[in-house]
This record gives structure tokens, C-alpha cells and sequence, in this order.
């Protein structure tokens, strides 16, 4: 009997045991399956005025929703930094600070980069706060800096966005941007919660799969705005895809639920 009671004993530990160490990788599994763990991402507000100069707030509001949702997708939290470029703001952050931020941020991660910017846009480039604006080569230089070969994504909201594409087109990189380089894009009036472009951005990442699926929505739900609204020559999102992207973005899966 005693033997027994010992027997029982020792299964009875070496199955609190095995439970125990279960409950352990079971916990850790979600951080051990992310997707983008050691990535950097930014979400910038470069405008907060409609085309007469009056403040409005989509711009604002875009980087407010899309940094929600990509923190929802999977973007790490910590390594996501986001900046509104507004004078008036409570606590305002010039051009410069917003670079550093960025700079700072993608110096402590090494495994890809997300770049987000919404404004108005020229054929010249982006603007960028009060008085700034980022030449399609300028953005190719910071870039470089920030992100150099990793995988990278960068999604340009603003009209003629599409004069960065040829810029920062390369084989490890991403680009969609949010019109052709000779058209405007829609919805950056006081009337509207975001820029059409990057509201498709933010009512399409809750289903989205990956970048690429969110890339198709995202173009689909402007085309279909455009036409609701009778626009006659639309915006057109550009989107390119380099060759070790092409490879590597269906792995990149987003986050979806506690699941």
C-alpha cells in the first residue's frame, strides 16, 4: 500500500508538472507567433488644413484610426510612434521632431519598417507642416536612413501621391499610395471624418489578411466612393510590389483577435 500511495504521488507530481510547463507555453505563444515582433512603424499627420488654409481635423483623425487598427493588426505598440504636425496642437511637433522620432524609432527594431503619412500633396512632393514639403527624393534619402533593406511598407495619403512611387520603388519595399502622380485624391474637407483614402484604409483593416489584401480592399473601396460620388476622373491608387516583397508579404499576416 505504501508503495502504492508513493506510485500515485509521483504520477500526481509529474502531471502538475507537465501541466504546469503547458500553461507556460501557452501563454507565451501568442508574442512567439507575431508577425511583426522587432518591427519599427510611424503614422504622421503632416496637414490639418482643407485647401482654403481653414483647420479641419481628418487628417488628424486618420492618424488617430490607422494607428489604432495597425496596433490591432499586430504592430507592436512600442516600437509605433505617431505625430500631428499642427501648430496649434496642445503639445505641437515640429517637422524636425517628428524625423527624430522616426529616426530614434526605427534605430531600436531590425526587422521591417511601416511609414504611414497623410496630407496634401502637389506634383512636388508632400507637405509637411507648416512650411515644409518632402520631395519624392528627399523621402527616398529618409527612407534609406530609416529602414535601409529591411522589409518595408510605405503608404502615402495625398493627392498626385503617386510621384513617390518611382522614388522609393525598390526590391525589398512596398508602396501604396493614394492616387496616379497626376491626379488628386478626395476628402479632405471640413465635412469629413477622414481623407476618402485613408478611411478605406481604416474600414478595410479589421478583414484584411496582410498588406497586399488591404492594398485590393483599400483600392476597391475608393473606386467605389469615387463613383457613388460621381467623380469623373478618379484618383487611381498606385501600387507597387518589389520582388522580395512579393515573396514575403503573404507571410505577413495580420493579428486577428484573442485567437
Amino acid at each position: 500500500m505504501g508503495e502504492a500511495r508513493m506510485g500515485r504521488g509521483l504520477l500526481l507530481l509529474i502531471l502538475t508538472v507537465s501541466l504546469a510547463g503547458a500553461g507556460s507555453a501557452c501563454a507565451q505563444s501568442p508574442a512567439a507567433q507575431s508577425r511583426f515582433e522587432g518591427w519599427a512603424a510611424a503614422v504622421i499627420a503632416g496637414d490639418w488644413r482643407d485647401g482654403g488654409g481653414r483647420p479641419i481635423d481628418a487628417f488628424d483623425n486618420a492618424r488617430r484610426d490607422v494607428t489604432k487598427g495597425l496596433i490591432e493588426a499586430g504592430l507592436p505598440r512600442e516600437s509605433l510612434v505617431d505625430y500631428s504636425l499642427r501648430p496649434d496642437a496642445a503639445d505641437p511637433v515640429t517637422a524636425a521632431e517628428a524625423l527624430a522620432g522616426v529616426a530614434e524609432a526605427t534605430s531600436r527594431t531590425t526587422r521591417g519598417c511601416l511609414l504611414y503619412f497623410t496630407s496634401h500633396g502637389s506634383p512636388d512632393g508632400l507637405v509637411f507642416g507648416p512650411a515644409a514639403t518632402i520631395t519624392p527624393a528627399a523621402m527616398a534619402v529618409l527612407v534609406r536612413q530609416w529602414c535601409g533593406t529591411r522589409p518595408t511598407v510605405v503608404i502615402v495619403s495625398a493627392c498626385y501621391s503617386g510621384v513617390f512611387t518611382t522614388a522609393l520603388a525598390a526590391p525589398n519595399r512596398m508602396i501604396l499610395t493614394a492616387a496616379r502622380r497626376d491626379r488628386t485624391s478626395f476628402g479632405c474637407g471640413a465635412e469629413e471624418t477622414w481623407p476618402w483614402f485613408d478611411g478605406c484604409i481604416i474600414e478595410s483593416l479589421p478583414a484584411a489578411t496582410d498588406f497586399l489584401a488591404l492594398a485590393a480592399a483599400t483600392r476597391a473601396c475608393v473606386a467605389r466612393k469615387e463613383q457613388a460620388a460621381g467623380i469623373t476622373v478618379p484618383s487611381e491608387p498606385q501600387l507597387f510590389v518589389g520582388p522580395e516583397m512579393q515573396l514575403r508579404l503573404p507571410t505577413l499576416r495580420f493579428q486577428r483577435g484573442a485567437g
